[in-house]
C-alpha cells in the first residue's frame, strides 16, 4: 500500500493498470474511546429494541386473545401489534448486526488473490485461524488499556445472546398455540347463520320463500337480523355471511354424501366470498350453473359442491345447509360447517375441500 511519505508506482498486469487500495482511514470509533463507547451503547440499544418487539409480540397474542367471536376488526387489531412486534424483533437483530460489523468489527482492506479452486494446505489452515480469530474480530473481546489483558463487551453479549434467544418466540409461540385452538381464521367459521334463521335478501332484508325462488334465479342473501345491528358490527358480520342462493333443477345437482339433506328441492346456497383471496364471487352462468368471481376468474360449479372447475382458488365454497320452515320461508340448518373466505397456511387443501386444523384437531 502506499503512503503520502513513499508512494509507489501502479502495478500493470495484463494491460490492466492495478489501481491499488486507497489510504486506510480510521473510523472515529477506532480513534476516540467516547465514540467506541457509544457505538457499542447504540448496538446494545437496537439489540434491546428487539427484545421489546419480542415482549409486544408476546403480550398482544396472550393479551389481546380474549377479542369478541367474530369481529374482525378485533383480530386486525391482534395481527397487527402481533407483527409489530415480529418487525421490530428481527429488524432490532438486523439493524443491531449492520451497525456493529459497521462501527466495531475489524477495519483493514484485505486482498485476496485468485488461485485454484482447492486452496493449498498452508491457506486451508489459514482459514481455521481466521475461523478461531472471529471472537477477537467481532469486538466482543479488545485489548484493555494496558494492553496486557482483553476487556469484555459484557453489554452487547448480553443483549445479543438475550435478542437472538427470544426472538423465536414471537413467531413460534402464536403458530404452536394456535394449533386447534378457534383463533383468527377461526373466527371466521362463525358467522350470524344459526338454526331457524331465515333467508332474506340483500339489502332491504325482505324474507325468501321457496316458492319466490324459480328455476335459474339468483338470490344475494344475508341472514335475517343484519341490517339490525350497529354498522360497525353490520359490516363485520356481513364480510362473513353474504349468502348466493340459486335454484337448478333437481336432477341437475350432484349431491355430495353427507349433504343429502342441505338444499331444497334444487335450491342450494353458498357462501359468496370467493376462497382464493376473498373477493364476492357475483356472476352466475344458467347455462352451465357456474358461479364466476370477476376479480380472478375463479369458477365453481354450483350443481357439484361448487367445486373449483377454472382459476386460482383451492377449495369449494362453503355451503350453507337449508331448509323450509311452516311458513314457506327459507331458514338455515346450522352454520357453514367450515370457515368462509380464502384458505390460509393453516387450512389443509385437498381436493373435497379443505378442513382446519382446528377441524382435524377436534
Amino acid at each position: 500500500m502506499s503512503t503520502p511519505e513513499h508512494p509507489t508506482e501502479p502495478e500493470v498486469k495484463n494491460g490492466f493498470t492495478d489501481p491499488g487500495l486507497a489510504d486506510h482511514r480510521p473510523r472515529r470509533a477506532d480513534v476516540e474511546p467516547k465514540a467506541d463507547k457509544r457505538a457499542e451503547r447504540q448496538v446494545a440499544a437496537l439489540f434491546t429494541v428487539s427484545i421489546i418487539g419480542t415482549v409486544i409480540a408476546l403480550w398482544a397474542y396472550f393479551t389481546k386473545n380474549d377479542m369478541e367471536p367474530g369481529n374482525v376488526a378485533d383480530i386486525q387489531s391482534t395481527n397487527m401489534w402481533i407483527g409489530l412486534g415480529i418487525a421490530l424483533a428481527m429488524l432490532g437483530i438486523g439493524f443491531g448486526a449492520i451497525h456493529w460489523a459497521k462501527t466495531l468489527m475489524r477495519d483493514h482492506e484485505m486482498v485476496e488473490e485468485r488461485h485454484a479452486l482447492r486452496s493449498s494446505d498452508e491457506a486451508r489452515e489459514g482459514a481455521i485461524q481466521n475461523l478461531k480469530d472471529g471472537v477477537e474480530d467481532s469486538g466482543l473481546a479488545t485489548p484493555d488499556e494496558s494492553g496486557t489483558g482483553v476487556k469484555r463487551r459484557s453489554v452487547l453479549k448480553g443483549s445479543l445472546i438475550t435478542a437472538m434467544a427470544i426472538a423465536p418466540l414471537a413467531v413460534l409461540v402464536p403458530q404452536i398455540g394456535n394449533m386447534g385452538a378457534d383463533w383468527n381464521v377461526g373466527k371466521f367459521r362463525h358467522t350470524m347463520w344459526a338454526p331457524g334463521v331465515r333467508l332474506t335478501r340483500d339489502p332491504d332484508g325482505t324474507p325468501i320463500k321457496a316458492a319466490d325462488v324459480t328455476i335459474g334465479s339468483v338470490f344475494h342473501v344475508i341472514p335475517d337480523g343484519l341490517n339490525d345491528l350497529d354498522h360497525h358490527h353490520k359490516m363485520d358480520q356481513k364480510a362473513k355471511a353474504v349468502v348466493l342462493l340459486v335454484r337448478l333443477d333437481p336432477k341437475d345437482l350432484k349431491i355430495r354424501e353427507g349433504r343429502e339433506d342441505w338444499s331444497f328441492d334444487g335450491i342450494v346456497a353458498y357462501s359468496k366470498i370467493c376462497t382464493h383471496v376473498g373477493c364476492p364471487v357475483a356472476l352466475y352462468e344458467q347455462q352451465t350453473h357456474h358461479l364466476l368471481c370477476p376479480c380472478h376468474q375463479s369458477t365453481f360449479d354450483v350443481s357439484d359442491g361448487a367445486k373449483v372447475v377454472f382459476g386460482p382458488a383451492k377449495r369449494p365454497l362453503p355451503q350453507l345447509p337449508i331448509a323450509v320452515d311452516d311458513d314457506g320461508y327459507i331458514v338455515a340448518q346450522n352454520d357453514f360447517d367450515e370457515p368462509v373466505g380464502p384458505s390460509y397456511w393453516e387450512r389443509l387443501k385437498g381436493d373435497a375441500g379443505t378442513a382446519t386444523v382446528e377441524e382435524e384437531t377436534h
